[in-house]
């Protein structure tokens, strides 16, 4: 028990490692000077266009949550189910190991509304599919539109078998979709029982986990210069790639993976205007979201300790 606990965080500890140590020799040109003059080179409009983007990517991440509910069955309070969210993707994201911090932070507050164990389980695994599942879909329609999105990270394979890769996924998902409106049997595994999810929860799926990474990525798209700018379905799919490698890595708040490989995925693009727009994405998307996060659980916590 005490291996994992320490396992993952000293996985996300080398991961931050290694990125910042990549990044250092790839960026060692640039000073700060330059990347203050950058960052004050956004205008106005792009700020405020990066902003309500985040909101929109928070938004839609309330909207897991509302799904997982609705799945497990469970009446909450529509504040209740918004805020808990906000704070727990404010808190995991830059905590790192997401999954897990996530899944600890959902207890503490879905446990207060009478979830067991077992259903916050559910819950965060669908909210964590519900992400998967937007990465997929998103990737597939860019696969199959634009595939010379991904040139940067799979130049490797030609355009016919990136294209090949957009199908087969989607076929995936269609097949996800079309046993949901079978309303296949329960499956039981030992003492739990996986339900599949009804249509109405699988076509909300198909809806928020698109919206969610596209605000996302607009944080990035509308702070980056018109020079030079790709165009917003590459931003999304480096976007993707990026934030993906990011989670994966369990490094707290993706600290060099998110840079070292949206860097890599925009490898034409001033790398200046590039680190730029990732600090505007970690101030809209981490930093103000975990300052209200703190808040919103120093507030829960008061009122727990309030009732007791």
């Amino acid at each position: 028990m005490k291996f994992k606990s320490y396992f993952w965080p000293a996985i996300g500890l080398c991961a931050v490692a290694l990125s910042i140590w990549l990044l250092y020799k790839e960026l060692r040109g640039i000073s700060l000077e330059e990347l203050g003059d950058g960052i004050s080179a956004i205008p106005l409009h792009a700020w405020l266009l990066s902003a309500a983007s985040s909101i929109v990517a928070y938004a839609a991440l309330a909207g897991y949550d509302h799904i997982a509910l609705l799945h497990v069955g469970r009446k909450v309070s529509f504040f209740f189910i918004t805020v808990s969210s906000f704070t727990t993707y404010a808190l995991s994201h830059n905590i790192g190991g997401s999954v897990l911090s996530g899944a600890v932070i959902r207890y503490r507050a879905y446990a207060s509304q009478g979830l067991s164990a077992h259903e916050v389980g559910v819950l965060v695994a669908l909210c964590s599919f519900t992400f998967a599942f937007g990465v997929a879909l998103l990737g597939s329609f860019l696969l199959i539109l634009e595939p010379e999105v991904f040139d940067g990270f799979v130049d490797f394979l030609p355009v016919g078998a990136t294209r090949v890769t957009g199908v087969v996924i989607l076929l995936l998902i269609l097949l996800y979709v079309f046993g949901s409106w079978l309303q296949l049997r329960a499956v039981k595994i030992g003492r739990f029982t996986i339900h599949y999810p009804r249509l109405p929860i699988v076509l909300r799926q198909l809806v928020i986990g698109p919206i969610e990474l596209i605000g996302a990525a607009g944080i990035i798209y509308f702070a980056l210069p018109e020079a030079g700018n790709p165009g917003f379905l590459v931003i999304l799919g480096v976007f993707l790639v990026s934030f993906s490698a990011a989670l994966i890595s369990h490094a707290p708040g993706g600290l060099g993976v998110l840079e070292l490989v949206f860097l890599h995925g925009l490898p034409n693009m001033d790398p200046v205007a590039v680190l730029a727009a990732l600090l505007v994405f970690r101030l809209f998307y981490l930093i103000v979201p975990l300052i209200l996060a703190i808040f919103a659980v120093l507030a829960f916590e008061r009122s727990q300790w309030a009732r007791r």
